[in-house]
């Protein structure tokens, strides 16, 4: 899967739970999920819940601390896709 294609996925996957928009339709790797995104923690965790689902893997909790933007998500679904 390209990276586009991963931005494209998680980028669907945390559409419902921003609470900005502008932030959003910007979105880029450095997009940090709770200070541009406006994510709570709460809904956080629903985004990594999805983002286990959506592509099969299970996230530690040690990844889980340190998905704070599109980068750092992208690099542990695509270090996570590699052990497969």
């Amino acid at each position: 899967m390209s990276r586009e294609a991963t931005i494209e996925q998680l980028k669907n996957i945390v559409k419902p739970y921003i609470q900005n928009q502008e932030a959003f339709d910007s979105l880029t790797e450095e997009t940090d999920f709770v200070n541009d995104l406006r994510i709570n923690s709460a809904n956080l965790v629903d985004v990594i819940l999805d983002i286990e689902e959506k592509f099969d893997i299970i996230i530690d909790n040690e990844s889980m601390e340190k998905m704070v933007n599109v980068k750092s998500a992208i690099g542990i679904i695509e270090a996570e896709l590699l052990k497969e």
